[in-house]
């Protein structure tokens, strides 16, 4: 069986180094960048929604929310309804930095698929997220405890 996993991999894990670098400029560091960009995109955004679409446990997300939070980059609110839910939203801050980031994601984006067709970038689109939907069911089963057998 080929690695596919291990190809997505080095994919994911060379393009969150390279925004990493870029980002330090504005203070965004291991992923946080990651945070933001669903923030500003998904205002009013629940914390637990952000971990489960960064696919991330609670308390990883609780932390870079917390650290973005400090450094002003996002705001939490109260529900209008449920005084124990805290939106999510984007600073002035926060907002003035997104074009950027989203710039670089859709310039990642463009150098990631250069080469491909239409055709093959519909059809990778579609493939990555059958197996992202494959490799969810896992992930909610492990998250809740269980034990994969293998």
């Amino acid at each position: 069986m080929k690695e596919i996993l291990r190809e997505i991999g080095m994919i994911a894990r060379a393009l969150d180094s390279i925004s990493n670098i870029e980002f330090k400029e504005f203070d965004l560091t291991k992923g946080q960048y990651l945070y933001l960009v669903r923030i500003c995109e998904n205002p009013g955004i629940i914390q637990e929604k952000l971990a489960e679409m960064i696919k991330v446990d609670r308390t990883t997300a609780a932390r870079a929310i917390k650290k973005l939070e400090i450094q002003g980059f996002i705001e939490k609110r109260d529900d209008n309804f449920n005084k124990k839910i805290k939106k999510l939203y984007s600073t002035e801050k926060g907002e003035t930095i997104y074009p950027f980031l989203k710039r670089e994601g859709d310039y990642s984006n463009k150098v990631a698929l250069s080469g491909l067709s239409k055709e093959e970038t519909d059809l990778l689109h579609n493939l990555l997220c059958r197996v992202r939907k494959n490799v969810e069911v896992n992930w909610d089963f492990v998250k809740k405890g269980n034990k994969r057998d293998y």
